[in-house]
């Protein structure tokens, strides 16, 4: 860990934040989350690329942190959890993907439900 990996990060951070909000501002009719799916998708489709750009050994290890872990962090998490998932697969490792996936979804519903139940309990009147 290095001062220029820190600052790497942190801009991408800001970036993919700013990103992430730009896209929520788009009108999208309905009731459907359109904008998080879109969000979720395309930072998946990004740190993917990355990723893959990562692997060809060509690349820049702050441009990396940049991207990856700074932009798509920033922008989306869901891209993270998603190239974690797919390297579990990828790598046969069928058992704890699908024990990822599955933990993680229940696991974080559960912190949602967990988490307004008691910010209701403590901040009700």
């Amino acid at each position: 860990m290095t001062l220029p990996s820190i600052l790497a990060v942190a801009a991408g951070g800001a970036v993919g934040a700013v990103l992430r909000y730009l896209i929520s501002l788009i009108p999208f009719n309905g009731n459907f989350p359109i904008a998080t799916l879109v969000t979720n998708i395309l930072g998946a489709l990004v740190i993917g690329f990355i990723s893959g750009f990562a692997a060809s050994g060509t690349a820049d290890k702050n441009a990396v942190l940049f991207l990856k872990t700074g932009v798509c962090g920033g922008f989306t998490t869901f891209s993270t959890f998603s190239l974690e998932c797919f390297q579990l697969f990828e790598s046969g490792k069928t058992l704890t993907g699908s024990v990822y996936v599955t933990v993680s979804l229940s696991g974080c519903l559960l912190g949602v439900w967990a988490g307004t139940a008691l910010g209701k309990a403590v901040f009700s009147k």
